[in-house]
């Protein structure tokens, strides 16, 4: 499960460390593989993500903490690869 779940979180962290419009807000050394928040930078965009999301895909409650904003994908062991793989090409919403 440990090496699923490092795989899962490695798409997605590969994705955000190369991605122009989304940023990782975790420093890699400190990064969790369950919970990954990211930002756009502006509080419209990532508010229009979110609402793009829940209308648009199957993702939900991908909005962040109240307290951290931007965005949270939970990549729990439930999440399968495809999932992952989903939302990093999910890019353009």
């Amino acid at each position: 499960m440990k090496e699923l779940n490092e795989k899962k979180a490695k798409i997605l962290y590969d994705f955000l460390d190369s991605s122009k419009l989304f940023k990782g807000t975790v420093v890699p050394e400190d990064r969790s593989l369950m919970n990954i928040p990211f930002v756009t930078g502006s509080e419209e965009l990532d508010a229009k993500f979110c609402q793009g999301s829940r209308r648009n895909t199957t993702f939900v409650n991908i909005k962040g903490h109240r307290s951290v904003g931007g965005m949270r994908a939970s990549v729990y062991n439930a999440m399968p690869n495809r999932g992952v793989e989903k939302l990093v090409a999910h890019e353009g919403i």
